[in-house]
């Protein structure tokens, strides 16, 4: 299918268009239409074939015939024609944080900025300073914003190191000589962000496994080709390294490169007081000099030769250990398993893709007992966010859907803008009808602390918020978090049985697994949701269970693990 290439090249339209200045209407047809093909449930060829483009929302009869020259030629003459003014290397200049179509016009028209490398050597420069509109927070929010996108090329959030990892785990597991294979290192840990994949194999033909490692269709080139070890580039530029070790320190050479690094050190340093030493080749005593392996082929019986109870991969890291080395043993973590419901989802009636149906159905498939349709308020304008008279046909179809299903319930909810003062975006009669309310800073992060603290625990004190959305606003590689006193809104969630969510959507993971940690040491409680846009983003609990996992969370810390009439009961309290 080449809906989203097409949605792809539609979008960027939209942006250089934007940006050259061009009527908003026309700008918007075009964000119009690549939303729209995105979200196509048919392949955009088949429609072409059958000359149904024209029926598509908002394609006429021109864009139909960019559709067309595209499918046909994998080119479209009014893009070409388009890059020739404005330069296409601004599309990426857009995307820094803090800067948008019109700074872009901007530089572009009084520096020549053309790239973000020149954006860059602008600010290096000062010559930023003194443009019309450019303060010195201007430039500082810039220049932090280029330092975002920088880390944001050099590191891949969760979900798309998960993809990476999963395709090649897959490829080899097949491999006959494959007795073991996992994945190590930062993504194993769950960590938001990774740089490399890690991936660890035991097997008694190392020669064989690399051969074919180096020789996988996604391979773009090798960097090492060794014995037991070798290391490949995607296609799309990410590091792939695979270390083959044998089966009796398999267990130690994943404990060993599975990390963090500091957890590691405490290993050592634990060993080292009981006269013994830990390694990738296993665990050994070194009692009176002489060297004795106690372990290694499996972790547990790594962490049972140290006297320590088997500390899970998500929670190996630099904040914690004042707890696990001196624990006998650890609560059971949340699991996938328990989550029973999603509480943030968006339908058609914002700026989902699917209907609410659809949404529930694929909820039921997931043998989940419930499902949260929270559509944004009117507010957040670029989301389509639902009116008051619009909420009342929504409400409608959700009661006529309810009364079909057994065993399972949509609640009504919504994703409630928070304004610059705290307020909420509809009034108290409106709020009072939601079964589920969900409230969420979308603007203002450039206030202070005092300011975007004061919004977030003014928030926690209106009876109607059962939770606050990606609490802290960063999207990775994109934007990082808005500066807030985290212990002062853990305090106000906890006073006023508000929870905090875990975003599970790969690109914000928010609260991330240190927040959660700290907000679990305040009494916080948690849900995990996915904030899907399409039905094939319920697929991401996945990741926000990890996240809830490093921050030590067990079920009970997470309200959507309970069943349907305890989730009412707790949401009535």
């Amino acid at each position: 299918m080449k809906n989203q290439d097409v949605a792809d090249i539609f979008e960027r339209m939209g942006t250089l268009l934007e940006i050259k200045g061009e009527i908003v209407f026309k700008t918007r047809a075009y964000y119009k239409a690549a939303e729209t093909i995105a979200g196509l449930p048919e392949d955009i060829e088949t429609l072409r074939k059958e000359n149904r483009l024209t029926g598509i929302p908002g394609i006429g009869q021109a864009l139909a015939e960019k559709i067309s020259q595209y499918l046909d030629t994998g080119r479209m003459q009014a893009y070409e024609e388009l890059i020739k003014e404005v330069p296409e290397g601004l599309l990426d200049v857009v995307h820094v944080p803090s800067i948008g179509p019109k700074k872009a016009k901007l530089f572009f028209d009084q520096l020549k900025v053309k790239s973000v490398a020149d954006l860059r050597e602008a600010v290096d420069a000062g010559k930023l300073s003194g443009l019309p509109g450019i303060q010195e927070k201007t430039v500082e929010n810039i220049r932090r914003g280029l330092k975002i996108v920088r880390e944001g090329q050099e590191r891949m959030n969760l979900g798309a190191a998960t993809q990476v990892a999963d395709e090649f785990v897959a490829a080899l597991k097949k491999l006959p000589e494959v007795k073991e294979i996992a994945a190590a290192g930062s993504l194993r840990r769950g960590r938001e962000t990774v740089r490399d994949i890690d991936i660890l194999i035991n097997s008694v033909n190392p020669q064989r496994v690399m051969d074919v490692f180096v020789r996988l269709p996604q391979v773009k080139s090798v960097n090492a080709h060794g014995e037991t070890r070798s290391s490949v580039l995607t296609r799309n530029n990410v590091q792939v390294d695979i270390r083959v070790v044998e089966p009796k320190s398999f267990g130690a050479a994943l404990l060993y490169f599975t990390g963090s690094k500091d957890f590691n050190i405490k290993l050592r340093q634990i060993a080292i007081k009981k006269e013994m030493k830990v390694s990738e080749y296993g665990v050994f005593s070194v009692k009176g000099g002489r060297e004795r392996m106690l372990a290694g082929k499996t972790e547990a019986g790594c962490f049972k030769a140290l006297g320590l109870p088997y500390v899970p991969p998500e929670m190996r890291e630099d904040f914690g250990e004042e707890e696990y080395f001196a624990r006998e043993r650890f609560p059971a973590l949340v699991e996938l398993k328990d989550i029973q419901g999603d509480l943030h989802v968006h339908s058609t009636w914002s700026d989902g893709h699917n209907t609410i149906a659809q949404m529930a159905e694929a909820a039921r498939a997931k043998g989940y007992k419930y499902l949260a349709v929270s559509d944004h308020s009117p507010r957040l304008r670029v989301a389509g966010g639902v009116s008051p008279e619009d909420l009342k046909k929504k409400k409608k179809e959700i009661d006529a859907l309810n009364a079909k299903m057994k065993d399972f319930h949509i609640l009504f909810g919504a994703e409630v803008e928070i304004d610059s003062d705290g307020n909420l975006d509809y009034n108290n009669a409106v709020l009072s009808e939601f079964d589920f309310l969900i409230a969420a800073i979308h603007s203002g992060f450039e206030q202070s602390s005092e300011q975007l603290t004061k919004r977030l625990v003014k928030v926690c004190q209106n009876k109607y918020v059962h939770t606050i959305a990606h609490p802290t606003g960063v999207h990775l590689g994109k934007r990082g978090p808005y500066h807030f006193d985290f212990s002062e809104v853990c305090k106000a969630a906890v006073d006023n049985n508000v929870c905090l969510e875990i975003n599970a959507f790969p690109v914000r993971l928010d609260l991330n697994g240190a927040n959660v940690y700290h907000a679990r040491k305040h009494g916080v409680k948690f849900v995990i949701d996915t904030d899907a846009h399409r039905v094939e983003h319920m697929d991401y609990m996945k990741f926000g269970v990890t996240t809830a996992r490093r921050g030590w969370l067990t079920k009970g810390d997470v309200l959507n693990t309970l069943s349907y009439p305890e989730l009412t009961k707790a949401m009535k309290k």
